[in-house]
């Protein structure tokens, strides 16, 4: 309850206590001085008066509850109980169900399917609702022991040697207090040497990824290599605890001075309480008689966490990695489809550059400016949006053509396009096709550098982005002024324009020669002439 609020009722109360004290007081009087002359008077009058006290002080009560009600259920409304599982998990449904309908515009079969699958598979596991639990470390840091441990039995292999563990494996435990089934995996181990051990780093890698929660096994201090990938799956989210295994080959001065240096190295991404001593696997000792014993594992530290974390957080971690994992495939999926939509729009830029570079080659224009004009084709621009969903009318199409082609002038990329392929082409064709082999090839390559840019404007949903077309247009102009892109556009400009243009000029060379026949033939005609006569 507020001060101010107390403290009204701390007044409020004293007033009616001490109204009370004086009516008591006034009435008795009044009561004794009617009850001489009318003792049923004198009994009403009391009635009525008490009557009104209580309806006063009933209305105080009254207005009091009424008030604190209403404040009670605005504070309820201003501070709702979220909860967080639900949101993420409906969100996490939203997401898949936006990947599904996603696949329907994917033309790789292979690539559909697979997303298919794993959104199913993500489905399923929303379902489900089972703790993912991975064992993530370098080879041989003592993960495929820890998780014998846990499990309290020999579930893999252990030896000393690196890449113990091939493929991911994966085992059920059951802790105490949490309903929920327990997916514990074992990794094969990172850092490992030759392909067969980035291969298994790579698999580790997508397993980690896809865990609930994450325990990063090291059997030292946390060198660079091992901080930077345990940073990666914590920035994606990842729960993550932190390791130290095989505390039994150090003295207890070297296990707590390790034990301070990981908490100091990773305190801006793991707590430390999260940063845990064990030994999973003892190593034999010799007893005082002289017997080999095995000791027991000390893994107690991070069962006890373990356990208070998937407690305490298991719901929201499960709703986590669910909506991180469909926000991850929503994504390559979008990627996908980018990369397909970038190589159609190619396939429609690379057809119309050669159409116009034809078209100006043939017909030559008197004004260089008007190459601008006739290299943006207003089919080209309704093409590139229906492939990125964009349906425009050609009305809108012709604008957007005319407005790139004012900017093609107006920032002198017709001019710097002219000069840069006139000193390239020069050498490479015959003086007498320079003019129009020029102008075609440039006709071609401002024809590229706005469909480049159209492309640009739709993935963005039909817009130019902050900079505006002119941004957007230079960016493109100096892309394509790269040496290895001029090359290789030049070398398809003499294929595609300058060989078909020498060609058609020799041909026509050929038809306007003046008809020359041999002697004999020259005769054999005077012949056929006189006996035509």
């Amino acid at each position: 309850m507020a001060t101010h609020r107390l403290i009204i009722l701390i007044i409020g109360l004293s007033i009616i206590l001490g109204l009370i004290i004086w009516l008591i007081t006034s009435i008795y009087r009044l009561y004794i001085q009617i009850a001489f002359t009318s003792p049923l008077l004198a009994n009403f009058l009391i009635f009525m008066i008490m009557g009104l006290l209580g309806l006063l002080i009933y209305g105080f009560i009254y207005y009091f509850n009424i008030f604190s009600s209403k404040d009670s259920r605005r504070y309820k409304k201003s501070r709702p109980h979220l909860k967080l599982p639900e949101q993420k998990t409906e969100a996490a449904q939203e997401n898949l169900q936006a990947i599904r309908r996603q696949l329907d515009t994917i033309q790789d079969k292979v690539a559909q399917k697979s997303l298919l699958n794993r959104s199913q598979e993500i489905a399923n596991n929303l379902s489900r609702g089972e703790l993912k639990v991975v064992i993530f470390g370098t080879g041989s840091a003592g993960k495929t022991s820890l998780v014998n441990a846990l499990l309290g039995e020999i579930v893999g292999e252990v030896q000393a040697t690196m890449g113990t563990t091939k493929i991911g494996e994966t085992y059920c435990l059951k802790l105490k207090g949490i309903s929920r089934e327990i997916l514990i995996t074992d990794t094969p181990g990172i850092l490992e040497a030759g392909m067969e051990g980035s291969e298994r780093e790579t698999l580790a890698r997508q397993l980690a990824t896809e865990a609930d929660l994450l325990l990063f096994v090291v059997d030292n201090d946390l060198r660079q290599s091992e901080y930077k990938p345990l940073q990666i799956l914590v920035d994606l989210g990842k729960r993550s605890l932190l390791v130290f295994n095989k505390v039994d080959l150090y003295t207890e001065e070297e296990e707590n001075q390790i034990i301070d240096q990981l908490k100091q190295k990773v305190t801006s991404i793991i707590p430390e309480k999260d940063v845990i001593s064990l030994t999973a696997n003892p190593q034999k000792i010799t007893s005082q008689n002289g017997e080999i014993v095995q000791p027991l594992p000390n893994i107690t530290p991070l069962i006890k966490r373990l356990a208070a974390v998937l407690r305490a957080e298991g719901e929201d971690l499960i709703a986590d990695n669910i909506l991180l994992q469909s926000q991850r495939l929503g994504e390559e999926a979008r990627q996908l489809i980018d990369r397909q939509r970038k190589r159609q729009s190619e396939q429609i830029i690379d057809r119309y550059q050669w159409i116009s570079a034809g078209v100006i080659a043939v017909t030559p224009l008197p004004v260089v400016d008007m190459l601008a004009t006739a290299a943006v084709n207003a089919q080209m621009v309704m093409e590139i949006g229906q492939v990125y969903g964009c349906e425009i009318n050609r009305e809108r199409s012709k604008e957007l053509a005319l407005s790139l082609g004012k900017t093609l002038v107006s920032l002198g990329v017709v001019k710097g396009a002219i000069d840069l392929l006139g000193k390239v082409l020069q050498l490479n064709i015959a003086t007498y096709l320079v003019g129009k082999v020029i102008q075609g090839v440039t006709a071609a390559y401002l024809t590229r550098i706005a469909g480049k840019s159209f492309v640009e404007y739709f993935r963005q949903d039909q817009d130019w982005g902050d900079g505006g077309i002119t941004e957007v247009v230079q960016r493109q102009f100096q892309l394509s002024r790269k040496d290895e892109f001029l090359k290789a556009f030049v070398k398809d400009a003499i294929t595609k324009v300058v060989q078909p243009l020498s060609d058609s000029w020799e041909e026509d060379t050929e038809d306007t020669k003046p008809l020359k026949h041999p002697p004999l033939q020259q005769k054999a005609v005077l012949e056929d002439d006189e006996d035509d006569w």
